[in-house]
């Protein structure tokens, strides 16, 4: 990667971070995204300790899913009473704030401007009660003629749809189930990492003054089906997985070395980015290679290893995206780190909250906060879609003495992938699983099985199991034996789907 010598009113230095957490008592008082963002901008302003924000020059708005707006970031810039050239609504993706923050040290890089913004906020805990209340909220009124942002069956095959494999939820099983395999781990043993995992990442949120959830859970209390905990897509239970259910926003103000210091900041306030990296796999989950690693995660956690001194150890504070523990899982071996690993500084999706797509910019908040308490050098590792979109950045309380302007490690990604193998909708004979997930109702009760599998052809399918085959559910979901490589038949459905049964 090629990178320039800073001086310094070209290094870009974090000097202010503000989060707000909005529980309102009165459904009608609850806060609405963009205020949540004022509140938040106002919050970093105060913390850098100096009035920077009517200088913004760059503007990032990470993606509402809660609230629809027309032109939100020029919403938020009318309020603010900036008009920055770099004024930008960012698509989905959970990746997205990390991405915002190091495209927006790399433009005080260049020279482009001297204070930056990046933002992001939700309301949905709020939207979604007064929607089942019947309550219209006092909010900008929402943007009924504004098109929804595209997201998950927008990018997938009509089976998947059908067979209701096109949300995360019910994507990222293949993963776990895949992975697993590759590790030589039993079910059992998988979901044990996964608990002792989720358990840390609560203890994380139990002591963090804005998580949603303070509370630390026990491994067995998060992977143990109650009544309080259904499954929700195997093998995960409800508090396996993110909660979007939360009203939050966070913000952080990025300016120059030089700017930062004629403002009076002090230097133990600032922390510098000094790089990082980005790759992406295909939309169409179904397109990819394999599904016990992801090549761009590969590509980017290594490539920020390389900018931090080649090792997973050279981070004391670490932020591993958690939407669903696979994530997480994968990243920490490629990391080279072990079980024990401290993978949080926030709380994860499911116990801080998972405000939709700007969970990252808390993460940000906090890993400064971290830095700022005595931690040398932090990776934020962000990812979107169903592990599709990757993105790391490392910071420091050390200033670059360069940065590099190249981002993609895309070719690196590619490099290590394989040829995916045909997806036919359509297929007979025998099948082997690739992986598997099982898809559970609000009672806990089974739906259906779905199983990816490779054909005679060595082609890909995706066949169901109805919920009255008992003995192949049983086989599928055994704690004791991987269901990858296991055989069976498949046949077609009355309907056109798949269906397969272990032979």
């Amino acid at each position: 990667m090629t990178a320039t010598t800073l001086p310094p009113d070209r290094i870009p230095v974090i000097v202010g971070v503000g989060e707000i957490v909005d529980r309102p008592k009165d459904i009608r008082d609850g806060l609405e995204p963009l205020a949540l963002l004022e509140q938040a901008i106002r919050r970093a302003e105060n913390d850098a300790g100096a009035k920077l924000v009517h200088d913004t020059g760059s503007l990032d708005v990470v993606n509402f899913l809660s609230w629809r707006y027309r032109a939100p970031e020029q919403l938020l810039a009318q309020r603010l009473g900036v008009a920055p050239a770099h004024c930008h609504y960012g698509p989905v993706g959970g990746e997205s704030p990390i991405r915002f923050l190091h495209e927006a040290a790399l433009r005080i890089a260049r020279g482009e401007c001297e204070v930056a913004v990046v933002c992001g906020a939700e309301a949905q805990s709020t939207a979604t009660k007064a929607e089942r209340a019947g309550i219209t909220l006092p909010w900008t009124p929402f943007a009924h003629d504004v098109e929804e942002p595209k997201r998950g069956a927008a990018f997938q095959k009509p089976l998947a749809v059908k067979l209701g494999v096109f949300r995360p939820v019910s994507v990222y099983p293949f993963y776990e189930v895949a992975s697993a395999a590759k590790w030589g781990q039993t079910p059992r043993q998988a979901l044990a990492e996964s608990g002792e995992l989720w358990s840390r990442f609560s203890a994380v949120a139990a002591y963090n003054p804005n998580a949603w959830l303070k509370r630390h859970f026990a491994p067995d209390e998060i992977t143990t089906p109650s009544a309080d905990n259904r499954p929700i897509a195997w093998p995960y239970t409800k508090l396996m997985v993110a909660n979007p259910m939360v009203n939050m926003g966070a913000a952080l103000i990025l300016t120059s070395l030089a700017k930062a210091r004629a403002a009076g900041i002090a230097d133990s306030r600032m922390i510098y980015p000094l790089g990082g990296a980005s790759a992406e796999d295909p939309r169409d989950y179904l397109t990819r290679d394999q599904f016990a690693e992801s090549h761009p995660q590969n590509a980017v956690l290594r490539a920020a290893m390389n900018i931090a001194g080649g090792s997973g150890a050279a981070f004391d504070a670490i932020e591993l995206y958690s939407c669903f523990p696979c994530v997480p899982k994968m990243a920490r071996r490629t990391l080279g780190l072990g079980a024990d690993v401290e993978p949080t500084v926030t709380g994860g999706l499911t116990f801080f909250g998972a405000p939709l797509n700007t969970y990252m910019t808390h993460a940000a908040c906090a890993i400064v906060r971290r830095l700022r308490g005595g931690a040398k050098r932090g990776l934020l590792y962000g990812q979107g879609g169903f592990v599709t979109k990757h993105h790391a950045l490392v910071i420091s309380r050390e200033p670059p003495s360069s940065l590099s302007q190249e981002v993609s490690v895309q070719a690196e990604a590619d490099r290590h992938r394989a040829v995916a193998p045909e997806f036919v909708s359509e297929a007979s004979g025998g099948g082997r699983v690739e992986s598997f997930t099982a898809l559970f109702d609000r009672n806990g009760e089974v739906e259906h099985g779905v199983v990816m599998l490779r054909t005679e052809q060595d082609a890909r399918t995706l066949a169901r199991v109805p919920a009255q085959d008992a003995a192949t559910l049983a086989r599928l979901m055994d704690q004791d034996r991987s269901p990858v490589g296991l055989l069976g038949t498949i046949t077609m459905a009355a309907d056109g789907v798949p269906e397969w049964r272990a032979n």
